[in-house]
């Protein structure tokens, strides 16, 4: 059975301009988040679209769209209202589809590097794909500081004396360690058993 006062307080949010209800958000959060979801609501949709477009992907434009829907939900009480909710709201989201945007960048960097031949793993149909979940998989099968140089040059994309002065080693050594790590990666991708 339905509740009639939640049916109207739902029906009075649906009436309310984004101003308003982010006046009524601002006052509510986080005792109750009504008008916070009713935000939401309305945008839910288009702020999928857009991830989805921009990311070429659905399921990272979902993960991105939940971090947005997070970062709006603790940084409501600090909106000033300069631009409208949904300017700001946009620009949250442009600005995690382009952070989500160079995560997925800088994994393909390391794909390409662990590749035998440099084509597409796609085209590679025995090669095992490497997601994000692969990616943690295959780093396993190197020694910790071989992987924290990997790391550092893919994840951080560091030049290699930035990676010598953190891991206090010398040029020459971290370029070797890095060779040889890659090189070990390279034979355990093409031969996994």
């Amino acid at each position: 059975m339905s509740n009639p006062s939640a049916s109207r307080s739902r029906s009075r949010l649906s009436d309310m301009t984004d101003e308003e209800l982010v006046i009524q958000a601002q006052r509510e959060l986080f005792h109750t988040t009504v008008a916070y979801e009713e935000l939401m609501r309305r945008y839910q949709r288009t702020l999928f679209n857009v991830c989805a477009r921009y990311l070429g992907n659905e399921r990272d434009a979902d993960d991105v769209c939940q971090e947005v829907m997070l970062k709006v939900l603790h940084g409501l009480k600090q909106f000033e209202g300069k631009a409208k909710f949904k300017t700001w709201l946009y620009s949250i989201t442009y600005n995690e589809c382009i952070t989500q945007y160079r995560k997925e960048k800088r994994k393909r960097r390391l794909y390409d590097a662990l590749s035998l031949d440099g084509q597409e793993e796609a085209h590679e149909p025995e090669q095992p794909a490497m997601d994000s979940k692969g990616l943690d998989h295959w780093l396993v099968h190197v020694n910790q500081v071989d992987r924290e140089i990997l790391v550092l040059r893919f994840v951080a994309e560091l030049e290699f004396q930035e990676i010598a002065d953190i891991m206090r080693m010398g040029l020459s050594a971290t370029k070797m360690r890095y060779k040889r790590a890659l090189e070990k990666l390279r034979k355990h991708v093409s031969n996994p058993f």
